[in-house]
């Protein structure tokens, strides 16, 4: 009995902090996202040029999230 509510507060915990991760993930994102192309167009690159640059970041978050949904669907 204690084993088993000491795994169901385990899972509790690790679905709790990746359902933290996925809301902050677009947040974090956006801001790298930003972030990097400020940096390109102070170094002299234009504004369009950062902008397709930087949309490699949300590329791979998207990417990611969709492994994670495909590794989710093997344990289900």
């Amino acid at each position: 009995m204690v084993v088993v509510l000491g795994g169901a507060a385990h899972l509790a915990r690790l679905l709790g902090g990746l359902f933290i991760i996925w809301l902050t993930l677009d947040w974090k994102v956006w801001r790298a996202k930003r972030a990097f192309e400020m940096e390109l167009t102070k170094q002299g690159m234009s504004r369009e040029d950062a902008k397709r640059l930087s949309a490699k970041y949300a590329a791979l978050k998207d990417e990611a999230v969709n492994a994670f949904k495909r590794s989710w669907r093997v344990f289900s």
